[in-house]
């Protein structure tokens, strides 16, 4: 089975391409600040270096948040468009899982910690065993930041994110995790290609500056 996973949950981008649970390539890149896209142009290097071309993808599999609006919508639309063009099948994965089980941590308890601005955090957590499988105990969820600290000590649990500021452990989102999470996966099942869209996590940061500038909703028809 040949696996095109991506993630762009943070404000770095990854992408990895696995046969079975081998990693044949995989390659980061920033998606804030930059001039250019550059999520796509990482999918088309990492099938390059596994000396593979699109159509020999079999299944992709999306990071689907919550976290970046931008990012994100950027992942879930090149997902989207791969497996619509090659006609295959698109799993999402929760990216707070890529998290903990791309850090490859020792066993126990991890709260994964995701900058949601405006003072919060999107939370979850999680256990990993000794077959280094991850367990989710508890879904993704918006906490105040001032809570951080004393929710992980509630949960027993060590903080684990890209923010060095809110977390004891340093971790993005790894798309070659997806081979240690594959049990959920499957179980979860393909999306509809359709309908389905990342958990975004809150309204776009954008969209609440206009509404609040407005005083009403977003047009969205």
């Amino acid at each position: 089975m040949i696996t095109l996973a991506l993630d762009a949950s943070t404000y770095v981008g990854d992408v990895a391409v696995l046969r079975d649970a081998r990693v044949l390539a995989e390659e980061s890149v920033a998606m804030k600040g930059a001039e250019h896209e550059r999520l796509m142009p990482a999918v088309v290097a990492v099938l390059r270096s596994a000396g593979l071309d699109v159509d020999a993808i079999e299944r992709v599999v999306c990071g689907a948040g919550p976290g970046s609006f931008t990012s994100l919508r950027i992942a879930g639309a090149i997902s989207k468009g791969i497996a619509c063009g090659v006609g295959v099948p698109l799993f999402a994965v929760q990216s707070m899982a890529l998290i903990v089980a791309g850090a490859e941590r020792p066993p126990g308890r991890y709260l994964t910690v995701v900058d949601a601005l405006r003072g919060e955090a999107y939370v979850a957590l999680y256990e990993t065993d000794a077959d280094r499988k991850t367990h989710e105990l508890e879904p993704a969820r918006i906490v105040s930041i001032a809570e951080l600290e004393t929710f992980a000590a509630d949960v027993g649990a060590q903080t684990i994110g890209p923010s060095r500021e809110l977390c004891a452990i340093v971790a993005n989102p790894r798309a070659r995790a997806v081979a240690l999470l594959e049990d959920a996966i499957v179980a979860t099942g393909a999306v509809d290609l359709a309908a389905w869209e990342p958990a975004y996590g809150r309204l776009a940061e954008a969209q609440v500056k206009w509404e609040a500038a407005h005083g009403r909703p977003l047009p969205t028809g």
